[in-house]
């Protein structure tokens, strides 16, 4: 006697799984331009280095002689892979099957993916499409998955609190797999397959008498904008493109620094587009994101959320090699103010870096909150005060470098603890704007003069030399006041600096990732 008619039963149970849905499922798929779970796992992953787990989960039929008649596999993939040399873990939902709704043992396999990804150590990647829970299915009259137990999410809070997690949306997500999506450091959906929902279309007319589709409700043009997720993708090979470079500025887990990269770009390079970035009107804006691209490793600016609280600008770089966190003003979109958007944005993201222990950037260019009966609608001090009070508990190295301005409580958010502070020749401090200044302390006498305007132009242009960086430097309040040339060499030398302190941030933050 041998047990081969058992494994013929275990090789046909994995034929059947590996087919997913079956043909006409997976040709639907190629249709709609989506491609299958194990299709989008080998697209991201190295080469042959997929290790499935849980293939045999799922629903057997079998016949009167107890022999397997027909194998539904769990609709959720996942195993072991590596991305870039490193190992990681990565699941999803089969949409193929179910259209993603998850079936009992595939909401298992959701979750055993993030507790295997804490216990492993090794950064977690969602590849959702799917919805959460359904009231039925065809030829059935029970619940399509288990009773809810809201304790599942522990998973998901531990898994962000201790690995890196990058999640994709790349068709239709809603419920349970959109809650996972968004429970991410990063998150990305693709603009041509993708919608994030917390109900489709019916559901949304039935309850609400709106009468919308999956992308007016959940495109990308609404979710980039709104925060829901990080970046948009052109498509699914794009998404993955970016999941990749995103975990290579990271380290595995939190108990392992950053990983520093070899760099042939000259740590002593001097832009001399630097310096004359900066107009000397005090009216006109300029572009931060050039002025970062010439400062950073060459190539090396990820950007974050681009869409969502534009007046900040957020993302990874590396300086001669050395993974950090960028922060920044985009003083071209509302002068560069904070909003409740913008804080919150800058809260996760200072948050981000504290948990995985990355240097933070701050180029400096902060009128102060924005202002007016929208911003107070907003709660907008409520939302700065928390970004400002993130990075006041921050324990991660800081340098700030004062391009422009810094005014108001808002300013206070761009300098960690004991941070390194260089200034620009172009750099202006204080309580306050001057012409916001000027505006209430002088406003009898500007109504009174010959020239109201030419009387404002002149009190401002008097009170701005005040605001001047060379006091500052004087008194020591900026540690330099440097040619802006100099930007490049002097961070490289303080991250060369730093390189001591970093060992000690080893282990899980105080306040790591929240949604």
């Amino acid at each position: 006697m041998t047990w081969k008619d058992e494994v013929d039963d275990i090789n046909r149970r994995r034929e059947l799984a590996s087919r997913q849905g079956g043909e006409q499922a997976i040709a639907a798929q190629h249709r709609k331009g989506r491609l299958t779970i194990r299709e989008r796992i080998d697209a991201l992953l190295d080469p042959e280095t997929f290790q499935e787990l849980g293939m045999g989960a799922g629903e057997a039929e079998l016949g009167d002689d107890g022999a397997l008649k027909d194998f539904s596999p769990a609709n959720y993939v996942l195993g072991f892979g590596k991305i870039g040399g490193r190992m990681c873990l990565v699941g999803g939902e089969d949409f193929t099957l179910k259209g993603g709704s998850p079936s009992t043992a595939g909401l298992r396999k959701s979750v055993y993916t993030e507790k295997l990804a804490v216990k492993y150590r090794v950064p977690l990647i969602r590849l959702h499409e799917g919805a959460g829970g359904s009231v039925g299915a065809p030829k059935t009259k029970s619940l399509s998955a288990p009773v809810f137990e809201p304790h599942r999410f522990r998973s998901v809070g531990e898994a962000l609190a201790s690995v890196p997690v990058a999640s994709a949306a790349l068709g239709a997500v809603a419920g349970m797999p959109a809650a996972r999506l968004v429970a991410s450091h990063f998150s990305v959906m693709s603009t041509s397959t993708a919608q994030i929902l917390i109900a489709g279309p019916a559901v949304v007319q039935r309850a609400m008498g709106e009468k919308k589709t999956k992308e007016e409700l959940g495109g990308a043009g609404v979710h980039t904008k709104n925060g829901t997720v990080d970046n948009a993708s052109e498509d699914e090979t794009d998404a993955f493109v970016q999941i990749r470079r995103f975990l290579s500025y990271l380290p595995q887990h939190v108990w392992e620094l950053p990983p520093v990269a070899t760099c042939d770009d000259p740590a002593d390079r001097r832009e001399e587009a630097l310096l004359d970035i900066v107009p000397r009107d005090r009216r006109r804006a300029f572009d931060m994101r050039k002025a970062l691209v010439l400062i950073v490793d060459d190539g090396s600016f990820f950007e974050i959320g681009r869409g969502y609280g534009r007046s900040q600008i957020t993302g990874l770089a590396r300086m001669n090699g050395q993974p950090v966190g960028v922060w920044a003003n985009d003083g071209r979109y509302l002068a560069g103010a904070m909003t409740a958007d913008g804080a919150h944005k800058a809260r996760r993201f200072i948050e981000l870096c504290e948990t995985f222990h990355l240097p933070i950037l701050s180029f400096v260019d902060e009128p102060g909150f924005m202002i007016g009966s929208q911003a107070e609608k907003e709660a907008t001090i409520r939302h700065g005060a928390n970004a400002v009070l993130t990075a006041a508990m921050s324990s991660v190295p800081w340098a700030s470098i004062m391009v422009r301005r810094s005014f108001g409580v808002a300013q206070a958010a761009h300098y960690g603890p004991d941070g390194y502070v260089l200034a620009w020749p172009s750099a202006e401090t204080g309580a306050l704007p001057v012409e916001g200044g000027v505006a209430v302390a002088f406003h009898r006498e500007i109504a009174q003069a010959e020239d109201p305007d030419a009387k404002r132009r002149e009190l401002e242009e008097m009170l701005a030399a005040k605001q001047s960086p060379f006091p500052r430097a004087e008194a020591f309040s900026v540690h330099e006041l440097i040619d802006p040339r100099q930007t490049r060499p002097m961070l490289c030398r303080w991250v060369e600096r730093i390189q001591p302190l970093l060992p000690q941030l080893l282990g899980p933050s105080g306040f790591p990732v929240r949604p």
